[in-house]
């Protein structure tokens, strides 16, 4: 049973995101769904909100904006999503993964990712959020969705960094990536910020150890 403090910071996380959110016009609605309005969630699972529109165009210009008094330490559009809804996706402090769904708005698949200075940076938001999402997706014992999962980091963003070998595991995935991360670092010149691997890294270790057998650990 989850405690009263949980509860109530809970209820903050999402009062929040209603208040910064709902100041725009052309936001109708923000509907928490998902796991956590089921009251069902896991301790890593993500925060999903509905948002209803009558502008697409104006709330999407205007959302860096809405959520910057959120404080995001990363922000971006979900690459690959189902093609039926945008999800534009946020990871706070603690961390805490916000996605933001808009049902009805059309979303085209991207490309996997192309490396360059001015995309390694986003690239390090996007796999941190996505490992993130996959541990929460472990906990609940999801195990095949997680392969699923890997193989397609694998091809949209591992191997445009260098690495060709499918990960076995988000253990192996987020090693091989911090590896290729500093070489293309090196190559091209340029520095990723820390900001949401120092949020997101010790719980993925936290997770790994907690699923790691006796035996396994001898």
């Amino acid at each position: 049973m989850r405690s009263a403090q949980t509860v109530r910071e809970e209820r903050d996380i999402a009062d929040a995101v209603r208040s910064a959110l709902l100041r725009h016009p052309h936001v109708i609605a923000v509907e928490l769904v998902g796991s956590r309005a089921r009251g069902i969630p896991s301790p890593l699972s993500d925060w999903d909100f509905a948002v209803e529109v009558n502008d697409v165009a104006s709330v999407t210009a205007d959302l860096p904006a809405l959520v910057a008094e959120l404080e995001p330490l990363s922000q971006q559009w979900d690459r690959l999503g189902p093609d039926d809804y945008c999800c534009y996706m946020l990871m706070l402090a603690g961390p805490v993964k916000i996605d933001l769904i808009f049902p009805g708005v059309p979303h085209r698949p991207e490309a996997p990712w192309e490396v360059a200075p001015d995309t390694l940076d986003r690239i390090d938001q996007h796999f941190w959020d996505w490992a993130l999402w996959m541990a929460a997706k472990e906990q609940v014992g999801k195990d095949e969705l997680v392969r699923q999962e890997l193989r397609k980091m694998s091809g949209h963003l591992l191997k445009p960094m260098g690495v060709h070998r499918v990960p076995g595991s988000i253990q192996v995935a987020t090693v091989e990536y911090l590896a290729a991360r500093e070489r293309l670092e090196s190559s091209l010149g340029v520095h990723v910020s820390r900001r949401v691997e120092l949020e997101v890294l010790p719980v993925l270790r936290t997770a790994q150890r907690g699923r790691t057998r006796p035996e396994d650990a001898s």
